[in-house]
């Protein structure tokens, strides 16, 4: 193998969620910041976001029951 091809490796390195929740992981960077982790992810917590936009989402609601009742 060559050397000094492979970047430095951090078994600590801290991870900082938007949310405020802080962990460690290995990583080839020191300190990693990340806008969305577990903690905070609708996936993982069961709760439903919906950023509402000019009433999109109650627009895409009302043609999904309209497609649901002409069945």
């Amino acid at each position: 193998m060559k050397a000094k091809t492979h970047p430095k490796y951090f078994a600590d390195a801290t991870v900082t969620c938007a949310c405020g929740r802080t962990f460690t992981v290995g990583s080839t960077k020191e300190k990693l910041e990340v806008e969305i982790c577990s903690g905070c992810h609708p996936f993982y917590t069961g709760n439903e976001k919906l950023m509402d936009a000019a009433g999109r989402v109650e627009k895409f609601k009302a043609r999904r029951a309209a497609a649901h009742k002409s069945k």
